[in-house]
């Protein structure tokens, strides 16, 4: 089965009107390969202003959300907000959530949970830190991370996984396409003991490190690497050239 390429764009704490309305400007007159799903994640602020002015075939998405639907969560958002705003995914487990703002898997799970039954997309992010790597944790950590998030997930349909290793966001460092590859080929192998052949044939496994437009095709080139989630590059024209990476 042909997994759909996916891009997501996490724009992180960034931008204004007026610069994301240039970069949306960018965006609704490139030429995009019609074969990518592309998503862009907007400032929770700016939510509702992404997409007024985006091209109803690009996706938007939230960075982040909470458990429940509502109540005296001050400063938190909910699905159903982001949903109300036309957004149709969320971000969620994004390392800097994890590590930044001391999210444990457990609520990250809660929120997965809550987010599909609200029927948000979720692009749930796993990924291990640089000392786990070098003590050749990766597969503990990124195992234990999705087992989690699939104990949360009913529909895989609605479900990209993010894998993001941490010592490769916003450094410049980027993990080689073949150490990309072999944790995303560890990981669809998990989904086959684990959860079950269909799911690990048709979920979309997506990487995320300082992708940028000079590396992104070799990149997508990878058997199990269907796409990107991708930071600082998302900014920039050359988000454009990363969307068409396969191309």
């Amino acid at each position: 089965m042909a997994r759909r390429f996916f891009v997501g764009g996490n724009w992180k704490m960034n931008g204004n009107k007026e610069s994301l309305e240039q970069l949306i400007t960018i965006l609704n007159t490139a030429s995009l390969d019609d074969q990518t799903e592309v998503v862009c994640a907007a400032p929770s602020i700016y939510l509702d202003f992404a997409r007024s002015l985006l091209d109803p075939g690009i996706g938007v998405s939230a960075q982040n959300c909470y458990k429940v639907a509502k109540g005296a969560f001050t400063g938190e958002i909910s699905p159903a907000m982001i949903k109300d705003c036309g957004a149709d995914w969320v971000i969620l487990g994004h390392s800097e959530r994890r590590h930044v703002f001391g999210e444990s898997d457990e609520l990250i799970g809660q929120k997965v949970a809550h987010a599909l039954e609200s029927d948000l997309g979720v692009i749930a992010c796993i990924g291990e830190k640089l000392e786990e790597r070098e003590a050749g944790t990766t597969e503990e950590v990124v195992y234990a991370q999705t087992q989690v998030i699939a104990e949360n997930v009913t529909d895989w349909g609605k479900v990209v996984l993010a894998y993001e290793p941490v010592w490769a966001i916003g450094t410049g460092k980027t993990a080689t396409p073949e150490q990309a590859q072999e944790v995303h080929e560890k990981l669809r192998a998990w989904f086959r003991a684990n959860v079950s052949d269909d799911v690990s044939e048709s979920l979309r496994i997506i990487y995320g490190g300082s992708v940028t437009g000079a590396n992104c095709r070799e990149l997508a080139s990878q058997g199990d690497v269907d796409g990107f989630l991708v930071g600082g590059a998302s900014l920039k024209p050359e988000f454009v050239d990363i969307i068409n990476a396969r191309a």
